[in-house]
């Protein structure tokens, strides 16, 4: 029987003790005991699908939370990370070696490009930057020494939306591996897999858990390429998520649907709110009709998904449009049920050069709204008596 995703955030992947526990247990134990000296030698030599032998290999909580999670993607299997820097940077490095070639989108988080730029170019990958919107320049810098592709499905701060599809084909006409960072479609609106990604990767310190507590991450896509590459390279580095986090994560699971959803809504209604204000340079949201990939979100995602951003044209209006807010809070997280203003330019971005930043549109002015689970009304009431101040004392 197939099941709706609301229904596999609650019940996929659960295991029960002796105990038959409603609430999935936290198994805080890092190591594991064995009956006898042979048993221990069978397990290191082959642990079978529900065993398990250190914490940083695998444990039953983070097991089932590797589980729910891939089924609600659509994945054969995950592997589940201490936070979503370490799940980008696991998948690549497990899938790279010296001399290989990487192409990327050049629109991506900063920490994502130290490790393109830092990391991996240290180690001796060869990494090419595109623009993740131009087809032709995909199409142009991929060859058949590629041997992975990487971007952000919507890319932060400024929500362009790359097509998966199309970028997925050209990758693999050339035997390249498509490696998604999809934090911003969430699972919830993700058809990454669908479409041809062969690894799908969240930061669930964002939507997943949504509630500000704990970091996460995680990898999911075919069993083969989860358990034969990534999950030797993670174990062994130690980037493995935590027991008691991975029960944060479960339980924020069975409340991913609703929340989202509602993020959603609220989001799109204050995208369309802000553009009729009329004293804004950009507001951009991918679900409103003048974003250039309003038709491609519309069949990629079906919604936009719970962030927005605004442009007020100087950092020092942005910067007095933050400090005039009484309910967003100022902080550089998002999918969080608390809404949240960020000035990318000198937070999440800052350390981007000039030229850069002016090349992906992070301009001065430019403002990211993560919104959560406030009233619409009042969130909007919020931003539009802090635009007010901003425009009117600067």
């Amino acid at each position: 029987m197939t099941h709706d995703k609301r229904t596999l955030a609650v019940h996929a992947g659960t295991r029960r003790s002796q105990y038959s526990e409603m609430s999935e247990a936290i198994f805080m134990t890092q190591g594991f005991v064995y009956d006898t000296a042979q048993s221990a030698e069978v397990r290191f030599e082959q642990a079978g699908d529900d065993e398990f032998i250190y914490a940083r290999y695998g444990n039953p909580t983070v097991r089932m939370f590797e589980e729910r999670i891939a089924s609600l993607e659509g994945a054969e299997d995950g592997f589940a990370a201490a936070s979503g820097m370490a799940a980008v940077h696991g998948a690549l490095a497990a899938l790279l070696r010296a001399g290989d070639h990487i192409v990327a989108a050049r629109a991506l988080f900063g920490s994502c490009l130290y490790v393109l730029e830092e990391v991996l170019i240290h180690f001796g990958v060869n990494v090419t930057f595109i623009d993740g919107l131009d087809l032709a320049a995909w199409k142009g810098a991929i060859t058949s020494d590629t041997k992975l592709v990487f971007f952000e499905s919507i890319s932060n701060p400024t929500l362009e939306v790359i097509d998966i599809k199309a970028v997925s084909t050209l990758a693999h006409s050339c035997g390249a591996t498509v490696v998604v960072d999809n934090v911003f479609s969430t699972p919830i609106y993700s058809k990454a897999i669908e479409l041809g990604a062969d690894l799908v990767i969240y930061s669930a310190t964002k939507h997943i858990d949504g509630q500000g507590r704990g970091l996460g991450g995680v990898i999911l896509g075919s069993r083969k390429i989860i358990r034969g590459a990534i999950e030797p390279f993670m174990k062994h580095t130690g980037g493995a998520m935590s027991p008691f986090n991975a029960w944060m994560m479960l339980k924020s699971l069975e409340t991913l649907d609703l929340r989202v959803r509602e993020q959603t809504k609220t989001a799109l209604g204050l995208a369309k709110s802000l553009a009729l204000r009329g004293d804004l340079e950009r507001v951009i949201y991918p679900f409103l009709p003048s974003h250039p990939q309003f038709d491609l979100t519309n069949r990629q995602m079906g919604a936009g998904g719970t962030v927005l951003t605004i442009d007020v044209g100087s950092k020092a209006r942005a910067f007095a449009m933050m400090n005039a807010l009484e309910i967003m809070l100022i902080s550089n997280n998002l999918g969080d049920a608390k809404s949240i203003v960020a000035h990318p330019a000198t937070t999440t971005h800052q350390r981007l050069p000039q030229d850069q930043k002016d090349l992906l549109g992070i301009t001065s002015g430019l403002l990211r709204l993560s919104i959560g689970l406030e009233s619409e009304k009042d969130l909007l009431e919020d931003l539009n008596f802090a635009l007010d101040v901003a425009f009117t004392s600067v």
